[in-house]
């Protein structure tokens, strides 16, 4: 039986511990998110270019989309958020900030994910992760205004 989902806030020692090492996702593949998707998520999230440096990690079942055959990343994951879940300063905030965030369910197959460009429904996704351990506050700040329609730093 698998229990409802929770997320809850970790102390940043027990996180490396736990989730430091690709090894302690769960799924039959684990992958990282190519430079072209992690740019792609920065437009998405109106962040400035070069705003996420830090590998992002993916594992699951089946690291490709059904249908069109494309490698299923974060990118896929936050566009699905955005349309149903979360808005953008917080999927920002948990990429670049400094706080560490785990989900407590079993590591069934993560809801709701679609296939950015084909829009099919992705099954078998287990686990995603971020390894930007901190982003200075002010500099979260900054990202967070430009995310906004701010000034772009100079």
């Amino acid at each position: 039986m698998t229990r409802q989902r929770e997320t809850v806030e970790v102390d940043p020692a027990l996180f490396r511990a736990v989730y430091d090492s690709p090894a302690a996702l769960p799924g039959a593949h684990r992958w990282t998110t190519g430079e072209h998707d992690v740019r792609r998520i920065e437009k998405l999230l109106n962040m400035p270019p070069g705003s996420i440096g830090a590998p992002l990690w993916v594992s699951g079942d089946t690291p490709d989309c059904p249908k069109c055959g494309r490698r299923v990343n974060w990118l896929d994951i936050v566009s699905s958020a955005l349309s149903a879940v979360h808005d953008r300063n917080m999927i920002a905030t948990v990429i670049l900030g400094d706080r560490k965030y785990v989900n407590t369910e079993v590591p069934d197959a993560i809801a709701g994910v679609h296939c950015v460009d084909c829009r099919t429904r992705i099954e078998g996704l287990r686990s995603f992760k971020c390894h930007n351990w901190a982003y200075a506050f002010e500099a979260l700040e900054a990202v967070r205004e430009r995310m906004a329609g701010g000034p772009v730093p100079a």
